[in-house]
């Protein structure tokens, strides 16, 4: 039975990230045959519907032809459509409605309707796709690819205003489908296996998948009903094998799986402060390092929004003004986890290492205490001391196989590489970056950290954002060179405090080893006197046991 834990955030539930390429609308292997390509997206999409009912997210560019079909297919099943645009949204229309005039060309670029009424048709449809999708616009760019659009069609016969426009146009959808590649389990891709050198075509987007991990379930054009999966590039080129089965067990293996209720994080218990009893690691660096002492009190999950999150939350919702879901969702979502992780993680390192250090206590006091009989002239008594040395010995027997039990050290680690995972998510997220599905770390024996910590960030998604150079500049002055700075700051001066630490300890143990080196030396002094008739013969024989019990005790 799971214990009750008032203080858990709610844990993230995935969901299954579909993304879509294909051909253009002016590609004749789509022209041919549209409506069979259309029907085996449709039988495709119930496929995948039928095993993942709920929360299915389809990301698409929206160029025209096939991702549109798709989209549109998707918006009739209740999907979630997330559109990474490689344009602003007006230019992405422009373009997609490929206008044959100057003057449609601008217009649609301004935002107005095109006179051409084939051009007015197609930029509506795309309208009505892009209303109803959660736009991420790439539109940094626009100003510079606008101007060369309008000049490609005002110079139709100019082959390298041609050629300057289609090459920007061609890095701007390649950053885009990278930014879609980075978020889905499985790509779609209906492609003719022809050309894969273009940036930004179906070719080029579907190889840069596979090199990242991503399987790619490719449609034939020219034969819609088959389907083939691949999972490295070396297959593209391998005769298509439509094996039913396989496409299954593809779609399958793309089922994120949910965090079960009883997952590590949600079995630990939640502290409000650091821990008296595990608290020797951190009196040792707040004495030796200059830190400052006393029990520590975590921040709680439902504290950080308005205590050390809130600048970051304050300056989220500042560049974000238009997407308020957003910031809810980082507040609500992500900062909680992460404070939890935080703390869990703190207070389990604050027991790993302090178990660690009573160790080396214990045995040196298991050394001290067990001939402290010798200056004491308790020989009687030997058995006394003798009796203590054991349980020191024991308590690091017992204390080294509690740690091993309760797996401190593994639970710290599982617990800070969530911490750490959701620490720098915010400043990715508002940029669009994310690790790829297949790129996330795996434990050697637990994947339950990544698989949180992935399905945390996941569950954010994208902003809904025009991404200008103005928003760029804000986001990285204010949140991301922020944070750059604070953890530059944290870990400098926490370097800082442990070298101190290092260096004090060294020079207390050095001066333990020059008084050992100086006793020692004293005694064979004594003695030498002594043998020698120059110091009174007793005085050897009446040391030596202080000698000898001093000689051990500044080494150990």
């Amino acid at each position: 039975m799971v214990p009750s834990n008032p203080m858990l955030p709610e844990q993230p539930q995935p969901h299954l990230a579909l993304g879509v390429t294909g051909h253009r609308a002016t590609n004749p292997s789509f022209q041919h045959n549209s409506a069979a390509i259309e029907q085996a997206l449709d039988r495709l999409f119930s496929q995948i519907a039928a095993l993942s009912p709920d929360n299915v997210r389809l990301h698409s560019l929206l160029v025209d032809g096939v991702d549109q079909v798709a989209a549109r297919l998707a918006l009739q099943r209740h999907w979630r459509l997330v559109a990474p645009l490689p344009f602003g949204a007006a230019l992405n229309r422009a373009i997609n409605a490929r206008p044959t005039t100057v003057d449609d060309a601008e217009r649609l670029v301004r935002g107005e309707a095109a006179v051409d009424p084939a051009v007015h048709a197609r930029a509506h449809a795309i309208s009505m796709v892009l209303d109803q999708a959660h736009l991420f616009e790439l539109a940094d760019r626009d100003s510079e690819i606008a101007g060369l659009f309008v000049d490609a069609l005002h110079y139709p016969d100019d082959h390298d205003r041609q050629r300057a426009f289609e090459a920007s146009c061609s890095d701007a959808v390649a950053l885009a489908g990278q930014v879609m590649i980075e978020r889905v389990d499985l790509l779609v891709a209906v492609w003719d296996r022809k050309a894969s050198n273009l940036p930004g075509g179906t070719g080029h987007t579907v190889v840069r998948a596979l090199h990242l991990g991503t399987p790619v379930l490719l449609i034939d054009p020219l034969a819609p009903e088959h389907w083939t999966v691949c999972t490295r590039p070396e297959e593209l080129w391998q005769p298509a094998v439509h094996d039913p089965a396989r496409v299954e067990a593809a779609l399958l293996a793309a089922m994120p799986a949910p965090v079960p209720q009883s997952a590590p994080l949600s079995l630990e218990r939640w502290h409000m402060r650091s821990s008296r009893l595990f608290g020797l690691y951190r009196w040792i660096e707040n004495t030796f390092g200059g830190g400052t002492g006393g029990v520590t009190r975590f921040e709680q999950p439902d504290e950080i929004a308005a205590g050390s999150a809130a600048p970051l939350l304050a300056a989220v919702s500042q560049v974000l003004a238009d997407d308020p879901g957003f910031t809810a969702r980082v507040k609500q979502d992500l900062l909680p986890g992460f404070a939890w992780a935080d703390g869990v993680s703190t207070w389990l390192s604050d027991a790993y290492r302090s178990g660690m250090c009573a160790n080396f206590l214990f045995s040196m006091l298991a050394v001290i205490l067990g001939l402290a009989y010798l200056p004491l002239g308790l020989a009687d008594h030997k058995w006394l001391f003798a009796s203590v040395e054991l349980l020191l010995l024991l308590g690091i027997v017992g204390l080294t196989l509690i740690g091993r039990r309760l797996r401190w050290h593994q639970r710290w680690f599982e617990t800070r590489r969530v911490a750490e995972y959701l620490r720098h998510a915010p400043g990715m997220l508002l940029l669009g970056v994310s690790r790829h599905t297949a790129r996330w770390p795996r434990g050697e024996r637990q994947e339950w950290p990544e698989q949180f910590a992935r399905n945390a960030v996941r569950a954010i998604g994208l902003p809904k954002v025009r991404i200008e150079r103005t928003y760029l500049r804000r986001v990285l002055a204010q949140i991301v060179a922020s944070h750059v700075s604070s953890q530059h700051r944290y870990h400098r001066d926490k370097a800082a405090r442990l070298n101190r630490v290092h260096r004090r300890l060294d020079q207390i143990a050095q001066g333990c080893f020059v008084l050992a080196v100086l006793l020692v030396s004293t005694y064979l002094v004594l003695a030498g006197g002594g043998a020698a008739g120059v110091l009174p013969p007793a005085w050897p024989e009446r040391t030596a046991k202080l000698f000898t019990f001093l000689g051990v005790v500044f080494p150990t």
